[in-house]
């Protein structure tokens, strides 16, 4: 039996139907007042037979945070992919997001250990892994260094590999992915499907950074391929960066823009903008109690040059990535599909 944690979100929904096309059965992990309804509508984008596909989901109702819950959910289990991660870019949530996916991390460690788990592929994230300096890109050899620069969502993910690497060495066959920044339809308006319905509204300035993109599907093709019976064992122990391009906010929303049938933003950013921006937005986020749409954390992300490197994978396996051009032509497919349904499946995963 296959177990995914996080099935709700952008990578585990993915997941879940690649799992279930390959596997047949598969048990996610939800919380009890988890909306499992996305994850059915994202099937239908894909594929015509989203209905029966969805009935091979066997949904448990759990937490990561209760080792008990999961515990119960993990006999007879074999593998684990673990997705389920709390995402937060702004200051009070810091601690909370630290403690949740370091102690969740622990607990699916700690359970797997206790009901006999043999593999865990863990979802972790670029943010784990060191920083791009004098454009030298990043890869799966960068140190990460603790630093007050780093976001708290980078501490607790690299504090969540340390977890993954502590059940390897208790016996746990073990490997992590870290993708950068995910492209692919979802929740619209949460994470990085964000930028979609930001820039279909309409957005007239573009921040100056660069960063690496990867299609979502990307992300499930490579996780499928690195805990495949035929490359598991290469891969075991090991962590590989996955991420196709790098790409300058400009020409990333330009292009979104242009596969969304909206005007290109057209005016740059500059850093007191920004900083203005974000200290306006948590101004903002006090009257109201809404998250800010825009924090420290982000602004300073937006400036920032960051370089990633993701050739290991096909160095060493042959994996291919899809142009980012793909993944934005596809992801706003999907979501000009929601806005008017008549369209027809987006393809396969």
């Amino acid at each position: 039996m296959i177990f995914v944690t996080g099935g709700t979100g952008l990578v585990g929904s993915h997941l879940l139907l690649s799992l279930v096309l390959k596997h047949g059965r598969v048990r996610a992990l939800k919380r009890p007042a988890s909306d499992t309804g996305q994850v059915r509508k994202l099937f239908s984008w894909y594929r015509e037979d989203a209905a029966e596909l969805f009935e091979q989901v066997e949904w448990c109702d759990g937490d990561i945070l209760d080792l008990f819950s999961l515990e119960a959910w993990l006999k007879g289990v074999e593998t684990i992919y673990h997705c389920a991660a709390v995402v937060s870019f702004e200051s009070r949530n810091r601690a909370r997001m630290i403690h949740n996916n370091v102690e969740g991390t622990a607990n699916v460690v700690n359970a797997a250990l206790a009901c006999g788990v043999k593999r865990i592929c863990h979802v972790s994230s670029n943010s784990a892994l060191g920083s791009s300096r004098n454009g030298t890109p990043v890869t799966e050899a960068t140190s990460w260094v603790p630093a007050r620069r780093n976001t708290g969502y980078s501490e607790s993910k690299f504090f969540s590999e340390t977890e993954i690497w502590r059940g390897a060495e208790e016996g746990l066959q073990v490997v992590v992915v870290n993708p950068s920044i995910i492209i692919g339809p979802g929740k619209w308006g949460t994470g990085s499907t964000s930028f979609f319905p930001v820039l279909y509204k309409g957005l007239k300035f573009y921040p100056e950074g660069k960063t690496g993109f990867v299609d979502v599907r990307d992300v499930v093709d490579a996780i499928m391929l690195l805990t495949g019976e035929g490359d598991f064992e290469r891969a075991r122990g090991r962590k590989f960066l996955i991420s196709a391009e790098n790409w300058g906010y400009r020409d990333f929303f330009g292009a979104v823009a242009d596969a969304l049938g909206r005007p290109r933003p057209r005016l740059k950013a500059s850093g007191w903008m920004l900083e203005t921006a974000w200290r306006l937005a948590a101004l903002g986020s006090l009257l109201t109690g809404r998250s800010p749409a825009m924090t420290r954390e982000t602004a300073a992300s937006a400036r920032s040059v960051s370089l990633f490197d993701g050739s290991a994978i096909t160095r060493e396996f042959g994996f291919q990535y899809r142009p980012l051009s793909e993944a934005i032509t596809h992801t706003a497919h999907c979501f000009l599909r929601e806005i008017n349904p008549s369209q027809r499946p987006a393809g396969q995963v």
